[in-house]
């Protein structure tokens, strides 16, 4: 990843120098294994302890030569272990060290993700509670509906937000596992044992089998997850970028004192932040493409994955991690003009009434295809001449046949669209909604 868009804890977590420490771990706890089953001598041990440590230059030399990097890691930790380095890497192969260790990572980038999402979660709610009763004419096929709330919007984005942070740990889980059990899975030349207890040292529980890697399903649900994070991350920047147009300006992105919007139009706020999360978004959905064709490799394995995951998982991660940071402070800076909400909601004179008026007329013993078709004709005529909708159905003598003036009037009250969203929220917040200081 471009370092534009790292963050420095993730990065780090991703620098090769810590992946080859991961690396030494993973080596150090099975010399451990072995020394308690009595292979590795205690004095052999605590020199290995001591001594063990790498040059990633070096290891780059090596690799140079070698054409394999787990050799060249073995090669410069045993440089610096000496003769004791005969019991270093004691019947593994390359990736009982490698998937272990990549475990061990994964791991760790997810609990780094985790504190971004609850923050998140949290500023959706707080946005979510304070515009829950702001009026919005809701829009389908981009088209005026009915009206919903402003706050509605926050709550749906906050549930799914959740659900990813459910995601997270089930991934996590998942992914949880390594596997030390030699060339082909076997345990061949490892005693099962060595793997129980290394693993129990690293914190991850053991394949219950494998080939000489860990199948692949468990890195694709890990992507899976980042995926769909990020697009749900897309979901609430598109809504930005279509809410801040000229036309519509319901929100739109803070806009800080210095910032310019081209360098050509002096007078322009555009929103790049959200269009930078979306975009964004386009390469995590495709690095999951490439984790779900990893899965199916020759036979008990090929390398053809490898090379892929070392740009997917780091990128994905980064991205994700960047992402996050982006979208917590667009939704918590957002800004919100109640008075384009109103007149919005005003454009169309009153059309998005038309299903109270239908309904009554049901009530009122007219069929629904009768019914349907006198209100769509005021309809038409409110849409091509820009009358008021309700000035339409009061000339119109087969809803005044049927309605009278007053229970027509009645009908075209906001209001009447909202009254369940107290029920709505009821179910989200079944202890009562949380307290949000005035703005």
């Amino acid at each position: 990843m471009i370092k534009r868009y790292c963050l420095e804890d993730m990065d780090n977590l991703w620098s090769e120098e810590n992946r080859y420490r991961t690396w030494l771990r993973v080596e150090l706890a099975v010399c451990q294994a072995w020394n308690k089953l009595g292979v590795i001598p205690d004095d052999a041990l605590a020199r290995i302890l001591s001594k063990a440590d790498f040059r990633v230059d070096r290891i780059e030399k090596i690799e140079r030569e070698v054409k394999h990097d787990v050799i060249a890691f073995t090669t410069s930790v045993a440089e610096f272990i000496g003769d004791d380095s005969r019991f270093f890497h004691y019947g593994m192969t390359s990736y009982d060290v490698v998937d272990t260790a990549f475990s061990l990572l994964l791991k760790e980038a997810l609990n780094r993700l985790e504190p971004a999402l609850l923050s998140l979660v949290d500023v959706l709610q707080e946005k979510a509670v304070r515009y829950k009763d702001l009026p919005q004419i809701g829009r389908t096929h981009g088209v005026h509906a009915e009206p919903v709330t402003f706050g509605l919007k926050f709550l749906i984005w906050k549930q799914e937000m959740e659900r990813n942070l459910e995601r997270l740990r089930r991934a996590r889980e998942t992914i949880g596992v390594g596997r030390i059990a030699g060339a082909v899975g076997t345990f061949a030349h490892l005693d099962p044992r060595v793997e129980e207890l290394a693993l129990q040292s690293l914190g991850l529980q053991a394949s219950l089998c494998s080939t000489q890697v860990l199948q692949r399903d468990r890195h694709a649900e890990v992507l899976f997850f980042l995926a769909v994070t990020a697009s749900t991350m897309e979901k609430i920047a598109l809504e930005v970028r279509h809410l801040q147009r000229t036309e519509v300006l319901e929100a739109e992105e803070f806009f800080s004192q210095g910032q310019k919007g081209s360098s050509a139009m002096p007078h322009k706020r555009n929103p790049v932040r959200s269009e930078r999360i979306c975009g964004m978004a386009r390469l995590v959905r495709a690095n999951l493409q490439a984790a779900l064709e990893n899965n199916a490799l020759w036979h008990e394995r090929d390398i053809s994955h490898s090379s892929v995951e070392r740009v997917i998982f780091p990128d994905s991660f980064l991205t994700v991690d960047y992402m996050l940071k982006e979208t917590n402070d667009l939704v918590r800076t957002l800004i919100v003009y109640p008075e384009n909400l109103q007149k919005n909601l005003d454009l169309t004179g009153g059309l998005f009434f038309s299903q109270r008026v239908l309904l009554l007329l049901a009530q009122k013993g007219i069929k629904r295809e009768d019914g349907y078709k006198i209100v769509q004709r005021n309809a038409m005529i409110c849409w091509r001449e820009k009358r008021p909708f309700l000035d339409l159905l009061l000339e119109d003598p087969q809803i005044r046949e049927k309605i009278g003036e007053e229970e027509l009037r009645s009908l075209f009250q906001v209001s009447g669209f909202l009254g369940r969203i107290d029920y709505i929220y009821g179910r989200s917040f079944p202890n009562g909604l949380p307290r949000v200081d005035k703005e």
